[in-house]
């Protein structure tokens, strides 16, 4: 360190000394003078380096001393380096943003800029270019600022600083970036809410010195990234139609400073973070909610009411529990797994809480609350971290976040959340929103409400929030020797104490400081306001106020002055304190905005408390109930049926020549049928260019938009089939007409069209209806064998009830099998329960519902069984409406053990099968045809697509896919998410892996393969694949996906476990898509 203020005081680059020697022949020899400057600065480096040595020596230190010196100097000079390169790192990353992005390290979306991961964040280079060119007149403005305001305040406030002066303010040539912005025209029409997201890496100088004590210091280098909120309020009808512009971060923005001078010491290990901290906590006083800063544009504005608004609410957390945490308390290095003792950390914003910690618990049960007030919605957002503790250092076990924006709309969330960064585990929480509330009318409900709630945590439910604007004070009593106090203000309620900031040397103080309390029972409470100097000792008034006065003022307000007690004769206080009553409106259910973990391993357990909780129940204080009726999503059973009969083509082209194409000879058509991942095929007829199939398909789908049916006409041949022409069909045209019987001409050929009728099946309830279409589809006979379907069937599987233990006596991990003749479907599996619960949905075509069953088996891990029931199609057809919603016993297991499922049947109604009622039935005795209720589908939805599950196709699970094609990158990108309810291909399960290709590839370009998981039907891949495709070429590529088992030469189980077959043009890739689809065999 001494050795770089020595150079820096010579103006010498440290280089040349060392490069006289090797120089002297390449130039001139300098000046005898400079010369000998040069050799005493050498003698005088070396002697600076022994010094220390001889010191230690010489006086008997310990060698220790010497060693600890060596050991600050190397994390110094090691700390310095770090922040050096990620200075350097990050002006790179900002001057070559876009070529940045598009390399390999920054495909996750993690890595990528707002701009790239949301869609609503909107690029500014118009704004970037404004400040680039306008950035060295702000450096000019600063120079001055510093030089001729802030300096001559400085010296003016110590006897020790009057020499101090800034000897270079220079802002570098790096200008702040506006990476992204984010507008949000959701919210109050009379304000404009902006999100800067915020990066400046700047080369920036300033240099101070302080020549009384020849002390030097600066910085050199800063880093600052953050996402800034902008809001410009209130709009008004006159230039400059803001009233005010308030900025804030909504969090913490990440900082690193680069020092130079005596300031070098803060980078010693240990002190930098403190150091960083420091700057960041003062930077969070003034910047960071619920800190905010507002520059007025217009005068008698009030400014204190946008600097500290009232709070958009109050979110109550139940941290309830968590579920298959990772163990960290191993033995043996790994060897014997242990448990871990885990706790969790729950922050918004500056708001944290520390939960009590479960000795020795995988599945531990917090039930604990916790209060937060939220400031700002859409933006800010709750953060639970789980650690195991430990003696030494917790390790961390996981943390998921949650925007509270979701909170504010659903009212009541319930749900289990997965943990991230870590391979398992999931937390159970129960957020409520609290509405603020400006009248006391409910206040009686509230407090008997909030008496009925429960928790470990010592605090009781809030009833209320107080906030409290802290404005000035006048004609305040001066201290002794009629000296000016610096006073400060104490706001109590009960335990809890807020302080005010200090006003230096005035008794007319003005704090404009603003705070909130939350209120148990504002009928018996009061706030306590002491006014002392700041040494704490010497009070200059006080003043109590019943928070009962506010149950009587209009909208539960007071903005007055008061008198203050002990004090001067005209002492006072102005105050504005304004009471909110917290409201949770009951008739909010239960939403469930994150996916509920996956099947392969974090089930939902416990019976489930979402949507069964008991209005201001939560915890020990109200069981949960059995429902006596499911509750699925609105959605449910919503899909629709598309029956396409194949009739016959003419005038096909004859691939089939002889002699070079001398002779003319014939074709083998067939048809292959793409829809929504689900491809059939026709039989073959052979040698025929006008052929007849008369085939019938059916598929159960939902309107998917821009969704599209694909029909390839191939020539069958030995090697390669060759191709006979395409055309493709919209649903939603299909769907708009109901039935369409017409002839479509091939595309991509020289001649052949199609014979088709397509046909979207309304779906009715009218029991008299289902003979009447049984008895037309018994007239009717197909080439493919198949029998048309007559009804669908909805099978929504919720939760079971009181099953037995394994034959260990440990709980089941229990999953269900729903089968109606040979198509079965599988739920995920649960953890460790014998009250599980799945929420999931099946759906299955149905060819004659008077002679069908639907069983359900329940097993653990599908194994050892746990009971099932046998539901013949008949009683359903019993029930009202064709709907059966209850508990139903299980076979095989306990007398008390239950399934609650939902059973909807549905009839497929067709116009061919026009119903006509006899001549008797008529008075008139004139043949009348019965009027059918057409279906609107328009309310389908792409949520609960199903897959194909008639005779002609097997499924054999489903692959959760993201495609997509960024602009940005130019390339197309394809997520391999997970699998679900794979077909085993052995008895210990499979190994799958996830192949891919973009046909047509003849050299095998385009294909992937994921990772092996080892024995798991229901895996979890999450890998990302991009292609460098344009968007015209990716939507000419149609997918061809297998989902493979992993064996070995010699194995001789099965390979190929199911295939996906879809046309992305099929698909806006531009917004992108993540789905389920079913992985079906093509049929021969």
């Amino acid at each position: 360190m001494p050795s770089a203020d020595a150079e820096s005081s010579t103006g010498r680059d440290p280089g040349t000394a060392g490069s006289v020697g090797s120089a002297g022949s390449a130039s001139p020899p300098g000046p005898p003078g400079e010369r000998a400057v040069t050799v005493l600065w050498s003698f005088g480096k070396c002697l600076g380096a022994l010094l220390p040595v001889y010191l230690a020596g010489y006086f008997g230190f310990s060698i220790v001393l010497v060693l600890f010196g060596l050991m600050v100097y190397m994390g110094w000079k090691h700390s310095r380096l770090e922040k050096v390169m990620r200075l350097k790192s990050a002006m790179y990353l900002l001057e070559n943003e876009r070529e940045f992005t598009t390399e390999t390290v920054f495909r996750t979306k993690r890595d990528l800029p707002p701009w790239v991961n949301f869609p609503d964040v909107e690029k500014v280079e118009w704004l970037n270019k404004i400040m680039q060119q306008a950035w060295p007149f702000a450096g000019q403005y600063l120079e001055k600022l510093l030089v001729e305001t802030i300096a001559p305040a400085i010296r003016a406030s110590s006897i020790h600083l009057q020499t101090l002066s800034f000897t270079k303010v220079n802002l570098g040539d790096k200008a702040m970036k506006v990476v992204g912005v984010k507008a949000h025209t959701e919210q109050d029409k009379k304000q404009v809410l902006l999100d800067l997201y915020l990066s400046y890496a700047g080369d920036v100088e300033i240099n101070v010195e302080i020549k009384k004590y020849f002390c030097k210091a600066g910085v050199k280098g800063i880093q600052l990234h953050g996402k800034l909120r902008v809001i410009l309020e209130p709009l008004i009808g006159d230039v400059p139609l803001v009233g005010a512009i308030t900025m804030f971060f909504i969090r913490k923005p990440k900082l690193d400073i680069n020092w130079t001078g005596l300031t070098n010491l803060l980078d010693i290990p240990g002190l930098n973070a403190m150091s960083d901290t420091m700057i960041m906590d003062a930077i969070a006083s003034h910047l960071v909610l619920p800190n905010r800063l507002t520059i007025p544009l217009v005068a008698d504005l009030h400014v204190a009411q946008l600097r500290s608004p009232l709070p958009r609410g109050v979110v109550r957390i139940h941290l309830l529990e968590a579920e298959d945490l990772t163990a960290k308390d191993t033995m043996i290095k790994g060897l014997i797994d242990g448990k871990s003792d885990p706790y969790a950390v729950l922050r918004v914003g500056t708001q944290t809480f520390t939960s009590h910690h479960v000795d020795n618990n995988l599945n531990p049960q917090w039930r604990e609350m916790y209060e937060v007030i939220v400031h700002e919605v859409p933006g800010q957002e709750l953060e639970v971290e789980v650690f195991d503790k430990d003696p030494d250092q917790d390790d961390f076990l996981g943390r998921v976040k949650v925007d509270l924006d979701i909170v504010k709309k659903a009212r009541v969330v319930d749900d289990w959340f997965n943990l991230k960064d870590v391979p398992t585990g999931s937390v159970h929480l129960r957020l409520e929103w609290l509405s603020l509330l400006p009248s006391a009318a409910r206040l009686s409900d509230v407090i008997q409400r909030n008496q009925n709630l429960t928790s470990k945590t010592a605090d009781p439910p809030s009833a209320a929030i107080l906030a409290v604007y802290l404005d000035q004070a006048q004609e305040l009593p001066m201290k002794k020797g009629n000296k000016d106090p610096s006073p400060i203000v104490q706001l109590s309620i009960q335990d809890t104490t807020r302080e005010s900031r200090t006003c230096y040397g005035t008794n007319n103080p003005v704090w404009e400081d603003a705070f909130t309390f939350f209120i148990q029972d504002p009928r018996k409470q009061d706030i306590d306001i002491q006014v002392k100097d700041d040494d704490r000792a010497l009070s200059l008034g006080n003043l109590t106020i019943p928070l009962s006065r506010l149950l009587t003022s209009p909208e539960l307000t007071m903005d007055q002055w008061f008198q203050l007690e002990s004090s001067g004769p005209a002492s006072r206080i102005y105050i504005k304190t304004v009471l909110r009553v917290l409201w949770l409106n009951e008739d909010a259910t239960p939403t469930t905005p994150s996916p509920r973990p996956s099947a392969s391993g974090l089930g939902l357990g416990h019976g489930g408390i979402t949507s069964e909780l008991i209005p201001g129940g939560l915890g020990g204080a109200a069981k949960p109930t059995r429902p006596q009726h499911t509750t699925p999503d609105p959605e449910f059973a919503t899909e629709g049926v598309l029956r396409i009969h194949l009739l016959e083509a003419q005038n096909l082209i004859a691939k089939d020549n002889f002699m070079g194409g001398m002779v003319k000879g014939k074709s083998d058509p067939y048809v292959k049928i793409r829809v929504a991942g689900i491809t059939f095929r026709s039989h073959t007829i052979k040698e025929n260019l006008n052929p007849i199939w008369n085939e019938v398909y059916e598929v159960i789908l939902t309107q998917l938009p821009g969704q599209e049916i694909q029909f390839e006409l191939f020539d069958k041949d030995l090697d390669q089939d060759d191709f006979l022409g395409r055309f493709k069909l919209n649903l939603r045209d299909i769907i708009s007409a109901q039935f369409i019987d017409t002839w479509y001409t091939l595309n991509d050929v020289k001649s052949g069209r199609v014979h088709l009728m397509l046909e979207w099946l309304s779906r009715v309830s009218d029991l008299p209806r289902l003979e009447q279409i049984l008895q037309y589809q018994s007239q009717q006979s197909y080439q493919n064998k198949v029998v048309p379907s007559s009804a669908v069937l909805f099978v929504y599987v919720e939760r079971a009830h009181g099953l037995p233990l394994k034959k260990s006596g440990k709980e089941p991990k229990v999953g269900a099998e729903v089968i109606l003749k040979s198509t079965s479907h599988r739920t995920k599996i649960c953890e460790r329960s014998t009250s599980p619960r799945w929420d999931e949905a099946f759906h299955y075509l149905v060819r004659d519902p008077r002679d069908e069953t639907l069983t359900v088996k329940l097993s653990h891990s599908w194994g050892q069984a746990l009971g099932s029931v046998v539901l013949p199609l008949r009683e359903v057809l019993g029930e009202q409406g064709l709907v059966l919603d209850r508990w139903l016993s299980l076979d095989g297991a306990l007398p008390e053990s239950q399934i609650l499922l939902r059973v909807t049947l549905k009839i497929l109604d067709t116009q061919l099968a026009v119903c006509r009622k006899d001549m008797t039935d008529d008075v008139s005795g004139e043949e009348t045809e019965h009027v059918i209720p057409r279906w609107d589908p328009s309310h389908l939805d792409l949520r609960h697509r199903g897959g194909f599950t008639a005779d002609h196709g097997s499924v054999a699970g489903q692959v959760k896919l993201s495609i997509g094609y960024s602009l940005e990158e130019s390339r197309l990108f394809i997520t391999v998410h997970s699998c679900r309810a794979l077909a085993a291909c052995s008895k210990d399960g499979a190994d799958p892996y996830v192949t891919f290709i973009l046909l047509p590839d003849k050299k095998g370009a385009t294909k992937r393969k994921t990772a092996t998981k080892k024995r798991d039907l229901n895996p979890e891949f999450n890998e990302r694949f991009d292609i460098d495709f344009s968007l015209e070429e990716s939507t000419q590529r149609r997918l061809d996906l297998s989902v493979k088992n992993s064996v070995s030469f010699m194995s001789r189980d099965r390979e190929l476990i199911g295939k996906l077959q879809l046309d992305l043009d099929q698909i806006d890739l531009k917004t992108g898509v993540t789905q389920w689809y079913d992985l079906v065999a093509e049929t021969n």
